[in-house]
């Protein structure tokens, strides 16, 4: 069993070993760096083939369809089919657009969906990278994503692009504040940044138990920052055709659709690694605890997808700053206010988490009760209103 869990860590080894017996030192560590990099790729390219047929398959099941049943047995080679349309397609540039923003938006879209891969703990001792500020340069080059967009919907010359464009925009920015507000608690939690060292703060209770209400607001955030449904509004074809990649074909747009499923399993792997113990589990081998659990994640996400309708522009962007910021920040202060009052007198880690998951679920009960008579106040008034 213990070959069987340090599997992909001995063949690391061994790969260095070799290397570094043929080579100088550093050409060594160039060369597995670039090992890395293409194996992250690989992976990544690899998931969103996967992914595509089990959305295709899981959507079908929730609409009482067969889905993909053609290409292969029982459709299992219809991703290898949509690539290779996707690759045959005509590359077709605006005859108006910026030619180099025009190019640019696609590649600076998948680049920070691999470079927060590398950061994300598979396995013990499988990580890419492990940064002593893992939090704060995910949080920082996820928020390249935005830039990439506009760039793509500006560049595009096309008014419906922008707007779309706009509208990713400012829902990324929205979201992106309740979800690192969310990621604080765990700070507090580990007092850490290294996403090694909070999967290995769970060897005994996943912090999902501690932090429920920073779970479920991560999760929602996540939803909207990759664009899922019931949050797909800036692709609303009903609204603004296909989206700020409107005018993109071929290899350009498969960019976009590789982005979007890569960044769905980033951050469901970093959801895994925040709140759900990341590889921690028993018997199976690390590295099959973390895929089974990003995979039971991307399952819900899409559940979702299949289940709810979309929301207006409206709804989401109150929802994000009427409710889940103030919630968050809650978060934040509860979690504070008991780790310092009562953290030093529970050495225990599993009273530690009772205390937190008490604390989470007063803190929800008032909340919901502020919003309540808020909202309750607020109908009264618009009643009054009509009266008068």
């Amino acid at each position: 069993m213990e070959l069987l869990n340090n599997l992909f860590v001995n063949i690391s080894l061994w790969l260095q070993g070799l290397l570094a017996s043929l080579l100088p030192v550093w050409a060594a560590q160039v060369v597995m760096s670039l090992l890395v990099i293409v194996v992250i790729l690989g992976l990544g390219v690899g998931l969103v083939m996967v992914f595509t047929y089990m959305e295709r398959k899981i959507i079908a099941r929730i609409q009482d369809r067969i889905g993909p049943n053609r290409w292969g047995p029982v459709g299992v080679l219809q991703p290898i089919a949509d690539t290779l349309k996707l690759l045959l397609k005509e590359d077709t540039t605006p005859a108006r657009a910026d030619r180099l923003g025009f190019l640019l938006g696609p590649l600076l879209v998948v680049v920070p969906a691999l470079l927060v891969s590398s950061l994300i703990p598979f396995g013990d001792g499988m990580v890419g990278t492990d940064l002593n500020v893992g939090i704060l340069f995910m949080v920082a080059i996820s928020s390249v994503t935005t830039i990439a967009i506009l760039t793509a919907g500006w560049a595009s010359n096309n008014k419906y692009a922008l707007l779309s464009a706009l509208r990713v925009a400012a829902q990324m920015v929205s979201y992106e504040v309740p979800m690192v507000l969310s990621i604080l608690g765990v700070v507090l939690l580990t007092s850490s940044l290294s996403m090694v060292s909070i999967v290995g703060a769970q060897e005994q209770v996943w912090f999902v138990i501690a932090q429920p209400i920073a779970f479920l607001i991560f999760f929602i955030c996540a939803l909207a920052e990759v664009n899922r449904s019931p949050f797909d509004i800036p692709e609303a074809e009903s609204e603004i055709v296909a989206g700020f990649h409107i005018e993109y074909s071929g290899i350009k747009f498969a960019m976009f659709f590789l982005a979007e499923y890569i960044n769905t399993f980033v951050v469901s792997a970093i959801a895994v690694s925040l709140f759900l113990g990341g590889w921690q589990g028993p018997i199976l081998p690390p590295y099959v605890w973390f895929f089974l659990k990003v995979f039971s994640v991307v399952f819900v996400i899409m559940w979702i997808r299949g289940t709810l309708p979309r929301l207006r522009v409206d709804q989401f962007m109150s929802f994000a700053w009427k409710f889940l910021v103030p919630l968050a920040l809650a978060n934040v202060l509860v979690t504070g206010l008991v780790l310092g009052i009562v953290g030093p007198y529970l050495n225990d880690p599993y009273l530690s988490a009772l205390a937190l998951l008490v604390a989470n679920g007063v803190m929800a009960a008032v909340v919901l009760a502020i919003l309540f008579v808020s909202n309750r106040k607020a109908k009264e008034r618009r009643l009054r209103e009509r009266v008068a």
